[in-house]
């Protein structure tokens, strides 16, 4: 499959800045870029930054990023899931994983996450995948916006659905471990029915080991 990446932009006007969201873009641009130092939700923002830069570098990553003055202040991730997790179990060259999205405190409330979102799927090459995203309330920034496990996650719905993921069933483990975890999907209008059968079966991979193991 040939990963086809087109660059789109759009920019965000607030009373205090103009924010530039643009992307996919390239290690040779985000090199270019400075890191905000509270981009740090996974890990420190300097790791955090290198982490980008070596997704970018994947055939099929993808980085959108949301900038002011030279300064990333939020972005998000598009990958193939992790090979560890279930989600890779079938190799589908098709299935992209929404694997991050982080925006630094002080220019949340203002919808960026959804802007990200949203020019990520101006790109019609996102029509030719499976784009899932599995969001576990552990993640969530629970502590510093004061919001319970079920708001959160209404906003997280929200967001998502900017971009057109919403709600799956699923037997995953670690989703169906607390009622607040959810899987959210995207299929894009390309993806071939043989993708969609065999993402169907990935949903609910326990169920079909419990049977072939029978």
């Amino acid at each position: 499959m040939i990963h086809e990446k087109n660059y789109h932009t759009s920019t965000m006007q607030t009373d205090l800045w103009e924010i530039k969201i643009e992307g996919p873009i390239p290690h040779s641009q985000l090199k270019e870029l400075k890191f905000h130092d509270d981009l740090q939700a996974f890990r420190p923002a300097s790791k955090q930054f290198q982490a980008l830069k070596e997704i970018a570098d994947l055939e099929e990553g993808r980085i959108i990023v949301g900038v002011v003055n030279n300064t990333i202040v939020g972005y998000v991730t598009f990958l193939h899931p992790d090979p560890l997790e279930r989600w890779s179990y079938f190799k589908m060259d098709d299935l992209l994983e929404l694997g991050a999205i982080e925006i630094a405190p002080p220019y949340r409330g203002i919808k960026l996450g959804s802007e990200l979102i949203r020019v990520a799927m101006m790109d019609k090459a996102m029509e030719n995948y499976i784009i899932i995203s599995t969001e576990y309330y552990w993640h969530w920034d629970l502590k510093n916006t004061q919001l319970s496990v079920w708001n959160y996650r209404k906003i997280m719905e929200k967001m998502m659905s900017v971009g057109g993921l919403k709600p799956a069933p699923t037997d995953d483990p670690e989703i169906i471990s607390h009622p607040a975890n959810c899987l959210m999907v995207r299929i894009g209008e390309h993806v071939a029915n043989s993708s969609v059968e065999k993402f169907d079966r990935l949903r609910f991979l326990d169920r079909e080991r419990y049977r072939t193991n029978k």
